[in-house]
């Protein structure tokens, strides 16, 4: 049990980023699914993964302060790290954007697969550009905004 706990004493950065990374994903898929059985894939790859990326934006930056990253800072010390998480997250949101269309309307009507199941490859192209955006938002997260000091 001792190695268990120092295991994740020494690792909990690590492992906290991996499950709100986690949750954060699922949360940003089931969006992205709802927008897509209310509304259609092109809602949900278009103004739909727009809205829903807003939404785990908040939702990373309240967790990686709080819980991953156990920043301090507070007042303006605080805004700016939140402006800077925000522009990092604005950045790999276009990145999930392009990826989202490139596969869903450029490349999608050209693959027999996506051509069959529009809403299932809509939602692989999603899941591929997540595990981008999570990759990217971690070195972010680690060299840019809450580094230590």
């Amino acid at each position: 049990m001792q190695k268990i706990k120092d295991f994740i004493v020494k690792y909990y950065e690590g492992l906290a980023y991996l499950f709100f990374g986690g949750v954060a994903t699922l949360l940003n898929l089931v969006l992205f699914a709802a927008f897509q059985a209310a509304f259609g894939t092109d809602f949900a790859a278009g103004i739909g993964n727009v809205i829903d990326n807003i939404i785990c934006i908040l939702f990373a930056y309240w967790t990686n302060h709080t819980f991953v990253f156990r920043s301090e800072n507070k007042g303006k010390a605080a805004l700016a790290e939140f402006g800077q998480f925000v522009s990092c997250r604005i950045a790999t949101m276009i990145m999930d954007q392009c990826i989202i269309w490139l596969g869903v309307s450029l490349i999608g009507p050209h693959v027999a697969f996506a051509a069959a199941n529009g809403e299932l490859w809509a939602m692989g192209v999603k899941l591929f550009s997540q595990v981008m955006v999570i990759l990217s938002n971690y070195v972010f997260s680690k060299l840019f905004i809450f580094k230590k000091k």
